[in-house]
């Protein structure tokens, strides 16, 4: 029968990486952002827990659900699949210790198609080398994730509380504090609803445009981190949508700052989100945090909702406010939204291409807030973008190498102006090269300083000259 092995070995004690894979997050931190994997049920690692996935092979939509089993503590988990696309899908995972720095992850899966003979002739094709890539990315992931958590591992763990949970960055960043030990609660509008891997317990709703409390309380948290607004790339701006991009950052943010201020037992730091389209479109001008506003739509949000924070940070709440550019990752965003385009081999510069793109990878935005979180001297605005920015077209250019597509037809600018609009001229054709110069001079190290390897790790590219920075 085929036999799947993988030996991953870490320079963590056996203690440090078995904790990780026992708390919630961990899941959510090893599924590839390329598999549009969605979690239905997550029980955890012991004897008789059930975990289910929803998920695609090819274009066919697939349910997933693992029993666990032969649970020993700090030692071994197992799983075998109850349903599936397999016929036989039995997995153990043994924590080997190798000293007090040292250990090795041994995954051992015994599987079978439901025909055997399908078994025999699609191994090498259909199912070893997806099988692969994804325990590339399991384990550079946990190296990672492992690595940036032991820097603070002396610190002690917070009551954190974050809005805009369930969204690209929000989701990402639960689960990955989850998995350093500390205590996530989550923000909620009164018509969101979690993940199924997200605890109902820890919640707070509130009405996000009356200000009103409607479960829980803000007592008592060390650190609130603010992302929550209307998706501005979602959508055509329609007079309608801009106002909801507006309102959903500006008031949602004031009303948040004035409660934590008022607050008995205020949070100790306040992070907030904002945009790299503060600067609005400068050309080839070399941006950082002290640079001057723009003029655009954009500019004008992003000012409004940095306003926000000052009622927390007049009360002396450190408030940390994070430029973010454009991120990068296959689960959401730009980089989801122009992949069928780039798969098919269409995406070139688009009107002209030279227009920059400030750009930062998922886990450096992860790592980044984790990092600032962590500076005690931390406070004003920060710029998140990575330090290498590119143009639209070199942006095109690298997508289409790690895809192994050509990337040279153009694209005229008002294709994308009839297309989208207004927001397609200042999401598309308007750019800015904004630095992390701050976050820098913290001491901030990326994970990903090359775009060519954030989008690698994003798409499950990899190759032997890919490699984290």
């Amino acid at each position: 029968m085929p036999i799947f092995e993988h030996n991953a070995t870490f320079p963590f004690s056996r203690q440090t990486v078995w904790n990780w894979h026992a708390r919630p997050g961990a899941v959510r931190r090893i599924m590839p952002d390329w598999e549009g994997i969605r979690p239905v049920q997550v029980g955890g690692i012991t004897d008789g827990a059930v975990t289910e996935f929803r998920m695609s092979i090819g274009i066919v939509p697939q349910r997933w659900v693992a029993k666990h089993h032969s649970y020993i503590e700090g030692e071994q988990f197992c799983d075998d699949s109850i349903k599936g696309p397999f016929a036989r899908w039995n997995h153990v995972h043994k924590f080997v210790d190798g000293g007090d720095h040292e250990m090795t992850i041994e995954d051992k899966i015994d599987w079978k198609l439901p025909f055997h003979f399908f078994s025999r002739i699609g191994a090498p094709i259909m199912v070893m080398p997806r099988v692969r890539t994804m325990f590339k990315h399991r384990t550079r992931r946990i190296l990672a994730d492992l690595t940036r958590q032991q820097m603070f591992k002396d610190a002690p763990r917070r009551r954190i509380l974050i809005s805009g949970s369930t969204g690209l960055i929000g989701t990402q960043l639960g689960a990955f504090l989850e998995t350093d030990g500390h205590d996530v609660h989550r923000l909620l509008r009164p018509s969101t609803k979690l993940h199924a891997d997200q605890n109902p317990d820890n919640i707070v709703r509130w009405n996000d445009q009356t200000g009103e409390i409607l479960e829980g309380s803000l007592e008592g948290f060390d650190i609130v981190v603010h992302l929550a607004g209307a998706g501005i790339g979602d959508k055509r701006w329609s007079k309608k949508r801009k106002n909801l991009i507006a309102q959903s950052r500006s008031v949602p943010t004031e009303n948040l700052s004035k409660a934590l201020a008022a607050l008995e037992s205020p949070p100790g730091v306040f992070m907030c989100a904002s945009a790299v389209g503060f600067y609005d479109n400068r050309g080839n001008e070399e941006l950082d945090e002290t640079s001057i506003i723009g003029d655009g739509f954009l500019a004008k949000i992003c000012k409004q909702w940095e306003d926000a924070t000052i009622p927390a940070s007049s009360a002396g709440i450190r408030t940390i406010i994070m430029r973010t550019g454009i991120v990068t990752t296959a689960a959401g965003g730009m980089l989801k939204q122009i992949l069928p385009i780039a798969k098919m081999g269409a995406l070139g510069p688009i009107g002209g291409g030279k227009q920059w793109q400030s750009w930062i990878s998922l886990d450096d935005q992860i790592y980044a807030i984790h990092h600032l979180m962590n500076q005690e001297d931390a406070e004003g605005v920060y710029n998140l973008t990575a330090p290498n920015q590119v143009t639209q077209k070199e942006f095109a250019k690298t997508l289409g190498k790690v895809l192994r597509r050509p990337a040279f037809a153009p694209v005229p600018g008002f294709t994308m102006k009839i297309l989208f609009g207004e927001m397609g001229k200042s999401l598309i054709l308007d750019g800015q090269k904004v630095h992390p110069k701050r976050l820098l001079e913290s001491g901030y190290r990326f994970e990903h300083e090359s775009l060519e390897s954030a989008l690698r790790d994003a798409l499950g590219r990899f190759n032997s000259s890919s490699r984290s920075s």
